[in-house]
């Protein structure tokens, strides 16, 4: 049985994936996701980062497909979302964390702009803007990724964070 609060807080995060907002998370939701954090960073689609981008974007799609499109049509309603993916995947956060990792790891590497392998905070706000989380709550979400306070977000600290966020308990 899904509460009603838990329902509720699954939505919200549905609609971070919807990024088109037509009801329905598919593989353009993914491409539209790189897109918009590669021109954030005028960074080239074709650049290497880009590329890396795009492939982390498919393989997090490709994840999400696998255990949630019940149906086999391209598409994850939300209804697949609440009662596939997030059950599964709350079941299993690690699980969440590697279909993400490529993805995510590729999104820092875009917004690293001195290659130490971490995003800064503020570069860190700028995926989230890109990625539709309005500003204040990018900037407050991107300051508390930094769980050691040094003024950086690695791959570590953005995938657990990731997954708590979207693997929310019943």
């Amino acid at each position: 049985m899904v509460s009603s609060e838990y329902e509720r807080r699954i939505a919200a995060r549905f609609a971070t994936f919807d990024q088109d907002g037509n009801g329905w998370i598919d593989r353009e939701d993914f491409s539209a996701a790189s897109k918009a954090v590669l021109n954030e960073f005028g960074t080239p689609a074709r650049s290497d980062k880009g590329q890396a981008l795009y492939g982390g974007a498919e393989a997090f799609w490709q994840g999400m497909a696998g255990i949630a499109d019940r149906d086999g049509d391209q598409r994850i309603t939300r209804d697949e979302f609440v009662n596939g993916a997030v059950k599964r995947l709350r079941d299993n956060p690690e699980r969440f964390a590697e279909i993400a990792r490529p993805f995510l790891h590729a999104a820092l590497a875009v917004a690293d702009a001195d290659g130490d392998g971490s995003a800064t905070v503020d570069e860190t706000a700028r995926i989230l803007k890109a990625l539709g989380v309005p500003e204040h709550i990018a900037t407050a979400t991107a300051a508390t990724l930094d769980t050691n306070t040094d003024g950086k977000v690695d791959e570590v600290e953005v995938v657990t964070a990731f997954a708590r966020y979207f693997t929310v308990p019943e």
